[in-house]
């Protein structure tokens, strides 16, 4: 089985879509599993993360923007890919610390995530953009 998510995001930050996946899974699942993710850009990444409180998201992208900060800041003055914006270089330096591709194990005919954990496409770019997701179940 395979399918592809579109996400529209808001700009940076995380975007939940653990429903959709879930959703796609309950149509036709095999009972035992492995689901692989996969983000096809590459200034965006996949995470698993806690769904419970948001904070956790906004820390988690104040965090990332300390650590890797727009082009425009002077501390990021050796960067030579600017021509893009000052977000470009940045979410390419982000999406290669943080996961582009995920697996999850599908038990029962459904993702056996933890009672807090989801999946999240995590925006590292300044404006919405739409992405696509590849999912595959083997």
């Amino acid at each position: 089985m395979n399918t592809s998510f579109v996400i529209e995001t808001r700009g940076p930050g995380l975007t939940e879509f653990t429903r959709q996946v879930a959703d796609w899974i309950a149509q036709d699942a095999p009972n035992e599993a492995l689901l692989t993710l996969f983000v096809r850009h590459t200034s965006c990444s996949l995470l698993i993360q806690e769904n419970a409180d948001p904070e956790v998201r906004t820390d988690l992208a104040a965090f990332f923007h300390r650590l890797v900060p727009p082009s425009d800041d002077p501390s990021m003055g050796y960067l030579t890919h600017t021509y893009e914006g000052p977000d470009d270089m940045p979410g390419h330096i982000k999406a290669a610390l943080l996961p582009t591709s995920l697996q999850i194990p599908v038990i029962g005919g459904r993702m056996a995530l933890g009672t807090w954990q989801g999946i999240y496409l995590f925006e590292h770019r300044s404006r919405p953009h739409r992405r696509e997701v590849v999912a595959l179940l083997r």
